[in-house]
């Protein structure tokens, strides 16, 4: 103990205080001024405890009361908005032909149908285009970066991106093949293919 007293620079004061501190079986306190009494030294842990101990909540809670709440926009509900998710007058119309036939309208049906057909073959043509300008633009967006030195970075990919769009290509060329070829055989004799 002597030899830490030593080592850690403590003054005659606080050496002295330890060792009477350790002959009367007391703890070691956590700060020993260099020119406190034994009362100034008493007062400064029951400042630490101070520190250590909670907050006191104060007697008086502070609550809103349920007037101020229900005043705000906390309980108000939005009010319901009914929508029609379905047409009513289709529905009408349906019923209808139910109870006049006893069957459902299948007209319609069929009537969409090709149209929606039609609606096919009509992008084929812009989609080929479509392609088309999507490959040219692949190949400029590669010379540019080949010319900044960035070639090698995205050739890979722009390549594959490339293929891709070909091989859609072949197989929209495909169907108006076929289609060409349908329409050929149909406008001329079975003996003559």
């Amino acid at each position: 103990l002597t030899a830490m007293m030593e080592e850690s620079r403590l003054t005659c004061f606080q050496r002295r205080y330890l060792m009477d501190c350790v002959k009367r079986g007391d703890t070691l306190p956590l700060q020993c001024h260099p020119t406190c009494s034994k009362k100034a030294a008493a007062a400064a842990p029951a400042f630490t405890a101070r520190l250590c101990q909670p907050s006191r909540l104060s007697a008086k809670p502070h609550l809103r009361p349920a007037k101020l709440c229900q005043a705000g926009d906390a309980y108000t509900r939005e009010k319901f908005k009914p929508c029609a998710r379905r047409d009513l007058e289709k529905e009408k119309q349906r019923l209808q032909n139910i109870l006049a036939t006893g069957k459902d309208e299948v007209e319609d049906n069929v009537e969409q149908e090709p149209a929606e057909t039609k609606e096919e073959k009509t992008p084929e043509p812009e989609r080929f285009e479509e392609l088309v300008n999507e490959i040219q633009e692949r190949k400029e967006f590669l010379a540019d970066m080949e010319a900044l030195g960035q070639g090698n970075k995205y050739q890979n990919i722009i390549l594959t991106e490339i293929s891709q769009k070909m091989r859609e290509m072949e197989i929209i060329d495909k169907r108006r093949s076929e289609e060409t070829r349908e329409l050929m055989t149909k406008d001329f004799p079975a003996g003559n293919k």
